[in-house]
């Protein structure tokens, strides 16, 4: 798939689904195929959502039928409310999409290009990343750097308690999120320390801030 992983896909058609206007439809029961036997299997395996592992098996899909037609006919019965159904999905996504990579330490220090040089920047400056076009940016309190590290490839390397992800293109460290505000239709944004700038959250990743 060129520009977005099915994943991603997901997460984006979940994060933009309307649940508010009259007449909404309900939100799609999602199928997953993959050709990678790797952890997010079995994650899929204990969510709503399925999977069908390449090549795709007759047994296996008929499973996968017959649980997507158990599923459909039990929300229709139920009548089950569509915002707290896509709620649910959306934090089913959330988790799969930060499962950290398997026995990986988490990084300590970028190397950002500056100029003809290269500046050690220590993660535990950080105060988010953003994804820019083919680059990240870096914001610290002491300056910017940029890296072409794709973002999905720096999250697999981020302690996951540290850093979360707050928006498709965008990850914060949770220790520099001074208030979560809401605005008149219910989307939060993240005021930080050491930052004047205002981060989006994306409805993906609202959950994270319930509590508070």
């Amino acid at each position: 798939m060129p520009g977005l992983s099915g994943l991603e896909a997901a997460a984006e058609l979940a994060d933009a689904w309307p649940v508010s206007q009259t007449g909404a439809r309900p939100f799609p029961a999602l199928v997953f195929v993959t050709a990678y036997d790797q952890y997010a299997v079995q994650a899929f395996e204990v969510q709503a959502v399925d999977y069908l592992l390449k090549p795709v098996q007759a047994a296996r899909l008929q499973k996968t039928v017959s649980k997507l037609q158990l599923a459909l006919s039990q929300r229709a019965q139920a009548a089950i409310n569509l915002e707290a159904y896509l709620d649910h999905t959306l934090n089913q996504l959330s988790q799969l999409r930060q499962l950290p990579g398997p026995g990986q330490p988490p990084l300590q220090v970028i190397q950002a290009s500056v100029g003809n040089s290269i500046r050690m920047v220590p993660v535990a400056e950080v105060i988010y990343f953003e994804a820019a076009d083919k680059y990240i940016r870096v914001l610290t309190a002491h300056g910017e750097y940029l890296i072409r590290t794709p973002l999905k490839d720096l999250l697999a390397q981020l302690d996951a308690q540290t850093f979360w992800q707050v928006h498709r293109g965008t990850v914060v460290r949770v220790s520099a999120i001074e208030a979560v505000a809401s605005d008149e239709n219910g989307r939060l944004s993240l005021s930080l320390r050491g930052s004047a700038d205002k981060l989006a959250v994306s409805r993906l990743y609202s959950h994270l801030f319930r509590a508070m």
